[in-house]
């Protein structure tokens, strides 16, 4: 059974669709041991605990760089022992001390169809708000493995919804969470649990 960290730090909404599929069985072969917070009253600490999984608060703003602050995540994973990282809604990009140790074990959700609205700076709304300035007629979001650069790392799942004319970038956020991000985001982290994802060329090949 693998051990599951999932790294939060607002509302849990990604965190909540992985504990749900938990308690489904959808989850096959691993189990989320622990929540990791960067802030200090994330309500997502409130879904772990009514959920009874163990958390624990590495605040940002307690660690003057990124490079020390993901050192103490480090750290923490480790004692953990953990066998895959999730980031559900984590906002700090993590050093490569990190990414290296834990090469093709950390999975990101972006919301966009990666390589499109992707890379540093784009995040939350800010993907929504550019995908409807382009004008893009489906969007979707995408469950990757995370690298050093920002949303650059192996394809694990895709999933796209039809754009409408009256799409808000609040609407269309909504609209990818509940049908692609709650969706897809278990599916990967079971694929993973259960040694259905190959490496090769680093390109990831799912055996669905």
């Amino acid at each position: 059974m693998k051990n599951i960290c999932v790294l939060v730090s607002g509302g849990g909404t990604n965190l909540q669709a992985l504990i749900d599929a938990q308690n489904r069985g959808e989850i096959k072969g691993g189990k989320i041991s622990c929540v990791i917070s960067s802030k200090e009253g994330a309500y997502a600490l409130e879904r772990a605990a009514k959920a009874g999984i163990p958390s624990v608060v590495i605040a940002r703003k307690d660690y003057s760089d990124s490079k020390t602050y993901s050192e103490a995540i480090l750290a923490e994973l480790n004692k953990q022992k953990a066998d895959l990282v999730v980031l559900a809604g984590f906002m700090t990009i993590l050093d490569k001390c990190v990414t290296e140790a834990y090469s093709y074990k950390i999975i990101n959700v972006h919301p966009a169809l990666i390589p499109s609205f992707c890379g540093e700076g784009f995040y939350g709304l800010k993907v929504h708000e550019k995908a409807l300035e382009y004008g893009v007629k489906v969007s979707g979001a995408t469950i990757h493995f995370v690298n050093e650069e920002a949303d650059a790392g192996a394809i694990i799942l895709q999933g796209a919804v039809d754009v409408a004319n009256n799409d808000t970038p609040e609407t269309l956020q909504r609209k990818i969470m509940e049908n692609v991000e709650w969706k897809l985001l278990p599916k990967a982290v079971s694929l993973f649990c259960e040694d259905r994802i190959t490496i090769k060329d680093g390109k990831a090949f799912v055996d669905l």
